[in-house]
C-alpha cells in the first residue's frame, strides 16, 4: 500500500477521475489519501449531460467510442461496477447493449433536395487520393504545424468522404495535418465503414451518466473526497534538483480564499485545458451568449505555468483564434414520438442505429443524432431526446437569415425542419437549448510538437498533467481515450507501478485494414 501517497486533483474531468481510480486499483493509494479539486457543482468536465424532462435537457456533445480502439478506458471500466446490476462492469453492460443496437447509418448524407446521397463510393479523384495517401505517410516533423489544407486541394473537400469524416470527428480544412493524419491511421476501421459508423459503440445512456456516474460512485465508496465549487487559481513551487516541485496551491472555495499545502512527497494531477470551457447555453427564445477565455479564466493557470516552464507547453497555439476551433450544438427535449417518428421513417434507422445525418448542403454544416431512447437516466416514458451540431455556426442559415451563433432554439428548429421538410408542428411540444463552445476543437488546432507538455514533464517531480493538451505519440485528441490514457500514463510513471499502460493497438498495420482501406478508396 502506498500509505503515505497524498494526491491532489486539479480539474474533475474524466482524466482526474481516471487518475484516482488508476492510483487506487493498481497503485494501491488508499481512497481517502486522494482529493478531487473542481470549480463546477459537477464533475464530469466535457462529459456532460444535465437537465429534465420539464425544463430540458442538454448535451454539450458527445464523444465517439468503439472497441476496436480506447484500450485504457476499457481496461479502467472493466473495473467499475454498473450503477444498474452490481454484478456487471461498465464496460459488460455497454457490450450487451451493443450487441443489442447495432449501428448502421441508411442516410449519413442528406442534400439539398432532402435525398439521401449515395455513399458507397468515397467521391476521390485519383489527385485526391494521391495527395491523401501523401499526407497519411508524411512523417509528423515534415508536417509540422501545417494545416489539412496545407497537404490536401480545394476539391478533396467537396468528396463524399469529407463530409462524413468531417462530421463523425469534427474536422475543419483549417485544422492541423497532424492530427489529420493521427486520425486516419488510429481510425482506419472506420474508414472502410465510415458511411455506415458500423464501428461506433454507445453507452446505455449519455456518457455522464453511463461512465461519470458509476465512476464517481466506486471512488466514493473508496473514499475519495470531491472539493466542488473550488477553483484553483495559482500553483506554487520551488525547484530542486533542476525538478520542478510544487509546494502548494490557492483556490477560491465557495467565494473564499484558500491555501492548500503540498509535501515535496505529493503528487499533483493537473487539467491543463478545457475544450468546453467559456461555453454558455441559451434557450428557445435567446441564443447563448458569447464568451471567451476572460469570462472564465479557465486556462489562466497552464498560461501562468508555461510561462515560467518552456517544457509544461504553449497554450497559445490552442487558445488563440476562436473562429478556428468554435462550433455550436444544441439538444432537443420532446414531448411526443411526432418528430422521432417522422425522422425514422425517413431515415431507415430505428433510434440508436443510425449514427449521424449530415445535411451536406447545409450552410450551417449541420448533423443530427437520434440516440436510443431514454438518453437520460432521469428520462421518463414518452419523452424523447436528441442532439445536433453544426460546424459553420458562423454563416447565414439556409431557411433562417441569421448565422447559427446568433439564433434562439426555436429558430434553430426551423432550420432544421427546413432541411427535412418537416412541417413545423413535428416540433410543437419542443425545448431546444442551444450551446455555444468556443474552444471545443481547440486542441484540433495546428502545433508544434513542443506546445504539449508530456504528462509528466522530464522538467517535474511531482506535477503531472491530466488533459487532451499533453502529448502522447500516435494517440488522437478529442477522444475519452486520450485523457484515460494521459491519467494512466501520468499514475504509472509517478508511482512507478510495473503494470503496462495499454499498448496502441497498430490496426493500420495490420494488411486487412490496409487492404479494405485500400478498396474503399478506390470505390
Amino acid at each position: 500500500m502506498n500509505n503515505n501517497v497524498q494526491a491532489h486533483l486539479l480539474g474533475g474531468g474524466i482524466g482526474s477521475l481516471s487518475a484516482a481510480a488508476f492510483m487506487i486499483r493498481d497503485g494501491k493509494v488508499p481512497g481517502a489519501n486522494i482529493r478531487i479539486y473542481e470549480a463546477a457543482p459537477l464533475l464530469g468536465g466535457s462529459l456532460d449531460g444535465a437537465g429534465t424532462p420539464e425544463h430540458g435537457y442538454s448535451l454539450r456533445g458527445g464523444r465517439m467510442l468503439t472497441f476496436d480502439n480506447y484500450e485504457c478506458t476499457w481496461d479502467l471500466f472493466k473495473s467499475i461496477p454498473s450503477l444498474a446490476d452490481a454484478n456487471k462492469t461498465v464496460f459488460d453492460e455497454t457490450v450487451a447493449f451493443n450487441e443489442l443496437y447495432k449501428s448502421h447509418s441508411q442516410a449519413r448524407l442528406v442534400d439539398k433536395r432532402r435525398a439521401k446521397v449515395p455513399v458507397a463510393s468515397m467521391g476521390f479523384s485519383m489527385h485526391d487520393r494521391a495527395q491523401l495517401l501523401k499526407l497519411s505517410l508524411a512523417d509528423e516533423t515534415e508536417l509540422g504545424a501545417d494545416t489539412i489544407s496545407d497537404w490536401l486541394d480545394p476539391s478533396f473537400f467537396e468528396t463524399e468522404f469529407w463530409y462524413m469524416w468531417a462530421t463523425t470527428f469534427a474536422f475543419q480544412p483549417w485544422h492541423s495535418a497532424v492530427e489529420f493524419k493521427r486520425y486516419l491511421h488510429r481510425f482506419m476501421l472506420e474508414f472502410s465503414r465510415i458511411e455506415t459508423l458500423a464501428g461506433v459503440r454507445r453507452t446505455v445512456y449519455n456518457q455522464y451518466d453511463s461512465l461519470v456516474r458509476p465512476l464517481q460512485e466506486w471512488l466514493q465508496g473508496q473514499g475519495v473526497q470531491f472539493i466542488l465549487d473550488c477553483k484553483v487559481t495559482d500553483i506554487a513551487h520551488t525547484i530542486s534538483d533542476g525538478k520542478f516541485v510544487v509546494t502548494g496551491f490557492d483556490c477560491l472555495r465557495a467565494g473564499n480564499s484558500e491555501h492548500v499545502d503540498v509535501a515535496a512527497s505529493d503528487l499533483v494531477f493537473f487539467q491543463n485545458g478545457s475544450m468546453t470551457d467559456a461555453s454558455s447555453l441559451g434557450s428557445m427564445s435567446r441564443a447563448p451568449e458569447k464568451r471567451d477565455k476572460t469570462d472564465s479564466g479557465g486556462w489562466t493557470l497552464w498560461e501562468k505555468l508555461a510561462a515560467a516552464q518552456p517544457g509544461f507547453g504553449n497554450p497559445a497555439a490552442f487558445n488563440s483564434s476562436i473562429a478556428e476551433s468554435y462550433w455550436a450544438s444544441f439538444t432537443v427535449t420532446l414531448q411526443d414520438a411526432a418528430f422521432f417518428d417522422k425522422m425514422q421513417a425517413f431515415s431507415g434507422n430505428e433510434a440508436g442505429t443510425g449514427g449521424l445525418v449530415t445535411f451536406k448542403d447545409s450552410n450551417w454544416f449541420m448533423s443530427v443524432v437520434l440516440a436510443h431512447q431514454p438518453h437520460f437516466a432521469n428520462q421518463p416514458p414518452g419523452v424523447k431526446v436528441f442532439w445536433g451540431y453544426a460546424l459553420s455556426p458562423d454563416r447565414i442559415g439556409n431557411f433562417v437569415a441569421k448565422p447559427m451563433s446568433d439564433c434562439t432554439g426555436e429558430e434553430i428548429l426551423r432550420e432544421l425542419c427546413g432541411h427535412l421538410r418537416f412541417d413545423l408542428d413535428v416540433m410543437e411540444t419542443a425545448n431546444c437549448i442551444p450551446c455555444r463552445m468556443p474552444y471545443i476543437t481547440s486542441m484540433f488546432m495546428p502545433r508544434l510538437h513542443s506546445d504539449r507538455p508530456l504528462p509528466v514533464p522530464k522538467e517535474s517531480k511531482n506535477l503531472a498533467f491530466v488533459s487532451q493538451f499533453v502529448e502522447i505519440p500516435d494517440d488522437v485528441v478529442f477522444t475519452v481515450e486520450y485523457s484515460v490514457r494521459a491519467a494512466q500514463m501520468a499514475v504509472y510513471e509517478l508511482l512507478g507501478i510495473e503494470r503496462e499502460v495499454p499498448p496502441i493497438k497498430q490496426h493500420d498495420h495490420a494488411l486487412s485494414t490496409q487492404f479494405e482501406a485500400l478498396i474503399k478508396a478506390l470505390k
